[in-house]
């Protein structure tokens, strides 16, 4: 009998053992999916954090500097000249013999009432001549050789300051070309 004693003892202990063991698989498992939930949201965040990111940066102007300023109200956008054919000027000084026609337009602050009429949304008459007679100094001043297409964008940048000069500093926040015919 002291057999049977001993092997239900035994059996009561692998029992307990078992009863033991079993719980102790349970916590890695729940680990492991508390592991997961916490990747996974943190996995989230990053991926929002990122989409917030790349979707702030579509938006908005380029400043000064070439970066893109995300902190402006929407433009006005303007175009100069005639609204079929744009600007055509005589380009390279007195002697360059060469004609630009170009359709350039204005993205302008609309907060600036003294340039544009917050009733219409076009330019005041006054802002208008300044602007042309502006932008068409610095074209006819421009020599041919500047107008290459990788010099385009550090040209708009100064038209953009030379008009930024005339009518107060952040009248206009970019430009942008349209069409660009040098004959």
């Amino acid at each position: 009998m002291a057999d049977k004693d001993k092997e239900k003892d035994a059996a009561a202990e692998a029992e307990g053992e078992e009863v033991a063991a079993e719980p102790k698989k349970r916590s890695p498992i729940i680990f492991i999916v508390i592991g997961v939930v916490v990747a996974l949201l943190l996995s989230a965040g990053i991926a929002i954090f990122v989409t917030t990111q790349i979707i702030a940066g579509a938006g908005g102007g380029h400043g000064d500097d070439g970066e893109i300023d995300r902190d402006h109200d929407p433009g006005v956008f303007i175009q100069l000249g005639d609204p079929k054919d744009g600007i055509l000027v005589n380009v390279g000084g007195p002697r360059g013999g060469k004609f630009l026609k170009a359709n350039i337009v204005l993205e302008m602050n609309p907060n600036k009432k003294s340039v544009i009429n917050e009733d219409t949304k076009d330019l005041q008459p006054e802002a208008r001549i300044k602007i042309m007679d502006m932008t068409m100094q610095f074209l006819r001043a421009t020599k041919v050789e500047d107008f290459d297409a990788e010099k385009q964008a550090d040209l708009k940048k100064q038209l953009k300051d030379a008009i930024n000069a005339e009518l107060g500093s952040s009248a206009v926040y970019d430009i942008y070309i349209t069409s660009f015919l040098l004959q």
